[in-house]
């Protein structure tokens, strides 16, 4: 299919674009900028007067809850939140059931999304077998099948030998693995942030210290091994401190941030709202401006929906008991929008926003989407930025309906999400 998309705001922040411009499409790619390619004629063309056209957003990480959690949610659940959310790619962690541990798991995954033909699935494997820190997978097996790296997600190595041999192992196949600093011991049982708040709740603790040791001893190996690591979900001021230091020392790391903690403090529990009970916890304001601030300033280096269908039998319990995790997808672009509109440097803002959750998070996963160069995939999405929507469950796609931002209003509405060349989501 030939796609014009006329009238529109092209914003493409990898190619410093931010102006009017229309965009052509054919055979699944980008076929021309502003002007068309000779001879080109349109068999669909999209009316983008007023709305703004950008590159399919990158999600770092989004659980789509197969195989194993179907009765949170499904593959085309999720998916279909993708489309509505304008994510055309996006990585998942290995924390299913079973565990993506095994070349076969991993191929039926990206089998399976294929065959919706919608956003594109970048699995990443399991660092070691089952997730419980003991054994190293097979990581180049693994990679075959179509891992784009390495993680725990969120279970703990308590042996750092079999860590530190991890990351040897992958700095010799030149693999990046995605760890989420987090202490096994410190606030082992914690289910908010160790502070006042948590207090008064009679809450039981994550200090700020689980993220900083984590951090030291990942640092360390780093600069022990020469590893590439990914940061998955900083949530504190310490930690960025920690994270900005290392990457002035040149050390190979990246890292990103969940976007409910671009915008949320841990005074948003509230009266124990166990939408709120999320993993790292909800932190201080104080982190929270650190956390906007490391995003002006490069330290954060992507905005990423941390995605995490939880349904109502495990969502509607008193707070300590719900399990953590929110949804996420169709809320990213919104999120992202929110934090450039309230940015003190409202100049480009939106465009460094996008940039978070397109261009430069395709560059983490070493992808070359995120961007809209003539000759790459066609993968669009366009929004009307003056459209503000209400977020309640009966305007999620997704399975599951919880999320902390349940009332808000938010502005950014996708009209259109386009994944390599085909309207795969049209309002």
């Amino acid at each position: 299919m030939k796609i014009h998309i006329k009238n529109g705001h092209l914003i493409d922040p990898a190619n410093g674009i931010d102006s009017k411009q229309d965009v052509f499409i054919a055979a699944g790619k980008i076929a021309g900028i502003g002007a068309a390619p000779e001879g080109f004629v349109a068999s669909k063309v999209i009316d983008a007067t007023g709305l703004t056209v950008v590159p399919g957003l990158v999600d770092l990480s989004a659980r789509l809850r197969e195989p194993g959690y179907e009765h949170k949610a499904t593959l085309e659940s999720e998916m279909q939140a993708a489309m509505q959310g304008g994510v055309t790619s996006l990585v998942c962690p290995p924390d299913t059931d079973p565990v993506l541990d095994e070349p076969g798991l991993v191929e039926m995954l990206k089998h399976r999304a294929r065959l919706l033909n919608q956003a594109h699935v970048y699995p990443l494997g399991a660092l070691t077998m089952k997730l419980e820190g003991k054994a190293l997978t097979e990581m180049a097996e693994l990679t075959d099948a179509g891992c784009i790296g390495f993680s725990q997600a969120d279970q703990p190595i308590l042996d750092t030998t079999v860590l530190l041999r991890a990351l040897q192992y992958a700095k010799t196949f030149d693999y990046t693995v995605w760890l989420r600093p987090q202490d096994p011991h410190l606030g082992r049982s914690g289910v908010a942030h160790s502070g006042p708040v948590a207090s008064r709740l009679g809450l039981s603790g994550v200090p700020v210290m689980a993220e900083t040791v984590a951090l030291h001893t990942i640092l360390e190996l780093v600069r022990v091994t020469g590893a590439r690591v990914h940061l998955c979900r900083m949530s504190s001021a310490a930690g960025l401190e920690l994270v900005r230091a290392a990457k002035k020392e040149g050390l190979p790391i990246t890292c990103d941030v969940g976007a409910h903690h671009v915008h949320m403090t841990e005074m948003d529990i509230g009266f124990f709202d166990a939408n709120a009970r999320l993993t790292p916890p909800l932190r201080g304001q104080r982190d929270r401006d650190a956390i906007r601030a490391a995003l002006l300033d490069g330290t954060i280096d992507a905005i990423c929906s941390d995605h995490t269908p939880v349904d109502d039998d495990e969502k509607l319990l008193p707070f300590g008991e719900a399990s953590p995790g929110a949804t996420g997808l169709e809320l990213l672009l919104s999120l992202a929008l929110k934090w450039a509109e309230e940015s003190d440097e409202p100049k480009h803002a939106v465009s460094r926003a996008v940039a978070k959750v397109t261009s430069d998070a395709a560059r983490i996963v070493g992808l070359s989407a995120g961007q809209l160069a003539v000759g790459s995939v066609a993968d669009l999405c366009v929004f009307d930025p003056a459209v503000r929507w209400q977020v309640a469950p009966a305007a999620l796609a997704s399975q599951g309906k919880h999320t902390p931002f349940l009332g808000y209003e938010l502005a950014g509405q996708v009209k259109t999400t386009i994944v390599a060349g085909h309207i795969a989501f049209q309002r």
